[in-house]
């Protein structure tokens, strides 16, 4: 399995904000980093004109105001493009990047989210040809409103934001989704570990983010060659975002 990581995004000066906590990529890669079967790649900055893809230009220009947070949600971005490109040449991916980007809008964006990282690397691989139709299961604590925002002229890309309140259901409110699903080229994971039943979303155990990863892989292999990667949204109880995020990284690699 592939990680993206940059040291840039260890960089929690950028914003205040929480997603900006100190520590939070270094609590997963001090993980996953040490696993014997995972090797890490150091992305890229995103191209603006992959950025224009999915964002209007005074959107961007706004960004580019503040050079410091310009420049990491470009690599943040850059971050998602790679996970992208490597899944869909058939390897797993899961990219450690901040900040995180499901609340980017074309033309506004906020809860921490700049550029809509997931919305940027879909729609490359779609402006190259490689892919039609993709599923995206968000489990973050918080409604992905702006990936459904880029992404709502593109019908053959799904989006599953879980509602169930019960985790049991939201557990099965996935897999029914799964099972239904057809015509996808790629599986796409926006993976928000502030769902954890000790974080902001107090819902899901450790054992249900490995449950999510084992699913989706089983999905990827009946539906897309095994296409798939998961890019970090949200999650900020540091004491167990790394063992999280690894749980999630077993069942999905």
């Amino acid at each position: 399995m592939k990680i993206i990581f940059h040291k840039g995004y260890k960089n929690s000066s950028y914003a205040s904000d929480t997603a900006a906590t100190e520590g939070r990529t270094e609590s997963i890669m001090d993980l996953l980093s040490i696993q014997r079967d995972y090797s890490v790649i150091k992305p890229k900055a995103a191209p603006i004109e992959d950025v224009l893809r999915a964002h209007m230009e005074g959107h961007v220009s706004r960004i580019r105001q503040d050079d410091k947070l310009f420049q990491i949600a470009l690599l943040s971005a850059g971050g998602a493009i790679s996970a992208a490109e490597i899944a869909f040449d058939g390897e797993p991916t899961f990219a450690c990047i901040r900040p995180p980007g499901h609340h980017a809008s074309p033309a506004s964006c906020w809860g921490f989210c700049y550029f809509n990282n997931m919305g940027i690397a879909l729609l490359k691989l779609s402006s190259e040809g490689k892919i039609k139709g993709a599923f995206i299961l968000d489990f973050d604590a918080h409604t992905g409103d702006g990936t459904i925002n880029v992404l709502s002229e593109y019908p053959e890309i799904k989006i599953l934001n879980p509602f169930s309140c019960d985790r049991k259901a939201y557990i099965a409110e996935i897999e029914e989704r799964l099972a239904r699903i057809d015509g996808v080229d790629i599986i796409a994971v926006s993976a928000g570990f502030d769902s954890y039943e000790k974080d902001l979303g107090k819902k899901l155990k450790r054992f249900d983010f490995y449950l999510m990863g084992r699913l989706l892989k089983k999905a990827s292999k009946r539906l897309c060659n095994g296409r798939r990667f998961a890019i970090l949204e949200g999650g900020y109880y540091l004491k167990d975002l790394g063992k999280n995020a690894l749980a999630f990284c077993q069942g999905f690699e």
